[in-house]
């Protein structure tokens, strides 16, 4: 596949994910022996099911979420994606370095990059890259500087 198919499948995974909320596409979308680095993780995530389940929390955190893709690069089996996420925090939202943020209403938007590795026109392995802090400082949870 080319680069221009590969943006059109990272297009089409933020468009039915992100803003639609079709957690069964990721199966369509992407290897089921993925691997997905999170940020503040050592280790890899396997398979599709946990990242449907990182989704599906997210989605409960913040209900109205939409992705927003800023700006979509690619060369070769690679796709980058910078992108931001809106919405109104009204559920737990689970961050490590903190602990269970309960719902303050608050609209948080989110900054950050995923790169993307495809294989036959599958999603095969992907890093993510977000500010922590940004959302810790809209929701309350941390000061801010200043």
């Amino acid at each position: 596949m080319s680069a221009e198919d590969n943006k059109a499948i990272a297009r089409r995974y933020w468009e039915e994910l992100w803003n639609m909320g079709n957690v069964a596409m990721v199966d369509e979308l992407v290897a089921p022996d993925s691997l997905f680095h999170p940020p503040h993780r050592t280790t890899a995530l396997r398979g599709t099911e946990t990242q449907k389940q990182g989704f599906t929390r997210w989605r409960t955190a913040i209900p109205d979420l939409r992705g927003t893709i800023e700006d979509i690069f690619a060369e070769g089996d690679k796709v980058v994606v910078r992108w931001t996420l809106r919405g109104t925090h009204r559920g737990n939202i689970e961050i490590a370095s903190v602990g269970t943020i309960p719902p303050t209403g608050k609209h948080v938007s989110i900054a950050g990059m995923d790169i993307y590795h495809f294989r036959s026109g599958k999603i095969v392995e992907y890093w993510r890259y977000w500010s922590e802090l940004q959302l810790l400082q809209q929701v309350g949870a941390v000061p801010t500087a200043g």
